[in-house]
């Protein structure tokens, strides 16, 4: 922590500012204190991006959604004013180093054990973070804090906020900086694809080779930024020195394909189910010290009859000293007696809450403890914060049925309508030759007409039957993977009657479907038959309305009548093609979400599965 300089400010909002601990590329960050004794972390957003109206309704945005986070493995958010000249957030101040001080500085590589610990308290804070709608989308070994009784993540979805100024690069801030560090980035971020949760996993498999390793797994920056990010979208990474025990875990977070990464719940299954005796202590015996030693300093540097304390302004004249409009951060809670470790952790020393009756770490008489290794959660008692776990998932058996045969139908009818124009055209070409009269090709004229009607109801239906289906679809997509879906649920229906939108993104929210049914596992499904399907889709919605208007076209002009007739052969075709591979889709897809309902309601009855990763290791 440095001294306040000239230009800090002495006061923001409601917080005594001690002293300065850092500057990123948002802004400020320093350490204060409320007036009821809170000691917080008080965020100072960049002038520059104070003034850019995009970046502040986002930042409110995301600063609202980051305070239902639960604050058990987060820094949680107290306090924050979006709508001063500068606005600011205060969160819960966590007196530790960061893992990144830890293993490149200070300590080197964690054991294998307290990689397990740690790879087990990033899960759960993922699990709070999504379960509150963010993306943490910056994980990295600087943005995750090491305490005697646990990790903790910081900087969970502000780093979003970067977005609204970075003309829609989800990476770039309006001087072209990266947001967080590229060697920690999914290949999603890299190519500047739409970023899901899946992308949070993979950051957490590069910083577990990381804190197992002393490595980044797909090397420095210093070879080159942009050779950085070839090696994290095509290359495969660096586990040299990976303990074996630990690389079925980070092989699968570090997998090139989002969909076939872990889910939050499968790492926090697996990652529980290796965790060590609650006895034992999670790091190093020499890291523990020097957690200890730190957390003496900061109280002595904080003790309140060595600091004089300035008196509060009585009325704030700067931009970001503005009384506070959020929830008053709560008072100081009652001192917190040595730790089991014969030091008072940072939290304890500021107030914050343990895991376990008056701050100690050791198990408790008639507390029944889970196994997680240095910090733990009574058994039966879910996390503060914990969302709920995937919806019920629904059938789509009787729906695909209904769909598919309505769809044989019309494919049924399009065949015919296929087969008559293709005679009305043979018959317009030998009325040009006087091989015909013109009675016979009226009566080919009408019979084609004769087909519009049943056409016209079996595509009807065929909308309606569609809804229905990828409606549910959706649901159960929604259920099967939490928080990926880049779509609310209204758009599953309405996306579909958007006019030249209609043409992007119902495909998207198909890949979304796509990606969260497809099972687990080694493997790919292949998507040929969906993109196939989509670009006969799109065909069809500009090959049917301008076969109508050629055939009114050729009529008013008196032009050659065969002109319009193959325009709707050409419709009829692609239209086919498109029918078919509609089925295709449709099969895979139920057949995809059905296999996975089966194999919930399996997992449901079973009292431990064990994950995608394989047996732990012994």
């Amino acid at each position: 922590m440095e001294n306040l300089g000239a230009q800090d400010p002495r006061w923001i909002g409601g917080y005594q500012l001690l002293g300065r601990l850092g500057e990123g590329g948002m802004g400020k960050v320093y350490l204060a204190r409320s007036a009821r004794g809170r000691t917080v972390a008080v965020k100072l957003v960049q002038a520059e991006l104070a003034r850019q109206p995009d970046f502040r309704g986002r930042f409110k945005r995301e600063v609202e959604a980051a305070r239902r986070v639960g604050g058990q493995w987060t820094a949680p958010v107290f306090d924050a004013d979006t709508e001063a000249a500068v606005p600011w957030v205060a969160t819960g101040y966590i007196g530790g180093p960061s893992l990144h001080e830890v293993v490149a500085d200070d300590f080197g590589a964690l054991p294998e054990q307290s990689v397990r610990v740690l790879a087990h308290g990033l899960s759960l804070a993922l699990r709070d973070i999504h379960g509150a709608g963010l993306i943490h989308r910056d994980l990295k070994p600087s943005n995750i804090l090491i305490t005697i009784d646990g990790p903790r993540v910081i900087d969970f979805g502000i780093a979003r906020a970067l977005d609204a100024v970075g003309g829609g690069n989800s990476n770039l801030t309006v001087t072209g900086a990266v947001v967080g560090s590229p060697g920690f980035m999914s290949p999603e971020q890299v190519r500047g694809e739409t970023v899901t949760t899946a992308s949070d996993v993979f950051c957490l498999g590069s910083v577990l080779a990381f804190a197992a390793t002393g490595r980044q797994p797909f090397g420095r920056v210093d070879s080159g930024i942009h050779a950085l990010m070839y090696r994290i979208a095509q290359e495969e990474p660096d586990l040299e020195g990976l303990p074996e025990g630990l690389l079925s875990l980070v092989s699968a977070c570090l997998s090139k394909d989002p969909a076939q990464r872990p889910s939050v719940q499968d790492l926090i299954t697996y990652t529980e189910a290796a965790a060590p005796d609650a006895a034992e202590p999670w790091l190093p015996g020499g890291l523990l010290a020097r957690l200890g030693r730190d957390a003496l300093q900061l109280l002595e540097a904080e003790n309140p009859h060595q600091q004089a304390t300035a008196p509060a302004p009585a009325a704030p004249q700067s931009g970001y000293a503005t009384p506070s409009t959020g929830t008053p951060a709560p008072g100081p809670s009652t001192p917190h007696p040595p730790s089991a470790y014969g030091a008072p952790s940072a939290p304890a020393a500021y107030g914050y809450p343990m895991n376990g009756p008056a701050g100690h770490l050791a198990q408790q008489p008639g507390q029944p403890w889970q196994q997680g290794g240095g910090y733990q959660t009574p058994v039966g008692q879910t996390p503060v914060g914990s969302p709920p776990q995937g919806g019920k998932l629904r059938s789509l058996r009787g729906l695909r049925n209904a769909l598919v045969t309505v769809f044989s139908l019309w494919l049924v009818l399009t065949v015919s309508d296929l087969y008559l124009n293709m005679s009305l055209f043979g018959s317009y070409r030998d009325l040009a030759d006087d091989d015909v009269t013109s009675t016979a090709v009226g009566r080919r004229s009408a019979a084609v007409a004769s087909l519009d009607g049943s056409l016209a109801t079996c595509v009807l239906a065929l909308v309606v039957l569609w809804l229905f289906w990828f409606r549910r679809a959706y649901v159960n997509a929604s259920a099967l993977s939490p928080g990926r879906l880049r779509f609310g649920s209204g758009y599953a229906v309405g996306a579909w009657f958007i006019p030249v939108a209609l043409l992007w993104i119902p495909k998207q929210i198909v890949n979304d479907i796509w990606t969260a049914s497809t099972p687990p596992g080694p493997g790919r499904r292949s998507r040929a038959a969906l993109h196939w399907w989509w670009l006969m889709f799109v065909l069809m919605c500009f090959s049917a309305p301008s076969a109508g208007f050629l055939s009114m076209f050729i009529q008013a002009e008196n032009e050659d009548a065969r002109i319009g007739v193959a325009g709707h052969i050409a419709d009829d075709v692609v239209s086919l093609l498109a029918g078919v591979l509609a089925i295709v889709v449709v099969v895979k897809l139920t057949r995809m979400q059905e296999k996975r309902r089966a194999e919930r309601r399996q997992q449901q009855q079973q009292p431990a599965p064990v994950g995608v990763f394989g047996p732990p290791a012994a």
